[in-house]
């Protein structure tokens, strides 16, 4: 299936929009699982960094137990290679190579379900969502948290982590979906244990990026945001499958309070 989402009328029935989180963001293949048994199935997908991830690869049609296991396969600095330019210090070609050996599609129009990947362009200072051409180029810039990760190049503009601008990107599927279902993990909720100057470097960036999240949860039809994840690290992956079954309980109790949430949806 073929498509360019900004050149179409479409209407979907439902947009899953995934935010970033570097780690945490395995809390959304917890969540979809959680959905796809309530036979909710996103027909729109926007992602930002590790949402940029996730949903490129549910979009290629992979399961999210399945991608439990692809993630958990790599730790977070096996995705790194070295490198020592002006721009960054880091760069992501191990990532890039994960996606390219793990994903069917080439390009946006080839995936199953339509996707935006949001990136932070650095020349302009403003968001970009993309949902055609070459796919694991964008992905990987979605996910270049700047000063860490080199941008990535795309024309004449260098690109970052969309997180900066937009970590949580509702905006593309507005007018375009009938219900929109948010997933936040990176909860910014009252925060006692600041005992480390890793922990308020972390505490700052979520602060940061999270400053207008509850306008855009208001938005949504159907926002996730699990609490308990306020207490696991950016980079984390050992604990990988506890933030898993986070996003998986903590979805169905939010669909069996909701009920008739199945339908509603």
């Amino acid at each position: 299936m073929r498509f360019n989402v900004f050149n179409t009328r479409r209407s979907f029935k439902i947009g899953l929009a995934l935010s970033g989180g570097a780690a945490r963001g395995i809390t959304h293949l917890g969540v979809v699982k959680a959905l796809y048994e309530k036979d909710i199935r996103p027909d729109c997908i926007s992602g930002t960094s590790i949402g940029a991830i996730t949903g490129a690869l549910l979009a290629d049609g992979h399961d999210p137990e399945e991608l439990l296991e692809i993630f958990l396969g790599k730790r977070m600095l096996s995705y790194m290679g070295i490198t020592f330019d002006k721009v960054g210090l880091l760069k992501m070609s191990g990532l890039k190579s994960s996606l390219e050996k793990n994903l069917k599609a080439k390009k946006f129009e080839d995936l199953q379900i339509p996707l935006y990947v949001t990136c932070a362009n650095l020349n302009s200072g403003k968001v970009e969502y993309f949902n055609n051409g070459d796919l694991v180029e964008k992905v990987v810039a979605s996910a270049s948290m700047p000063g860490l990760f080199s941008p990535v190049k795309i024309g004449n503009n260098l690109y970052a982590d969309g997180g900066i601008l937009d970590n949580l990107p509702v905006r593309p599927l507005r007018n375009k979906c009938k219900k929109i279902i948010g997933v936040h993990v990176n909860y910014t909720g009252p925060e006692d244990k600041l005992e480390s100057a890793m922990a308020i470097v972390e505490r700052s960036f979520h602060l940061s990026i999270g400053a207008r999240i509850k306008e855009t949860a208001d938005e949504c039809d159907l926002f996730i945001e699990p609490e308990e994840l306020q207490n696991y690290r950016l980079m984390d992956m050992s604990r990988g499958r506890e933030m898993f079954d986070i996003g998986y309980q903590h979805t169905k109790k939010i669909l069996e309070k909701r009920k008739s949430g199945s339908a509603k949806l």
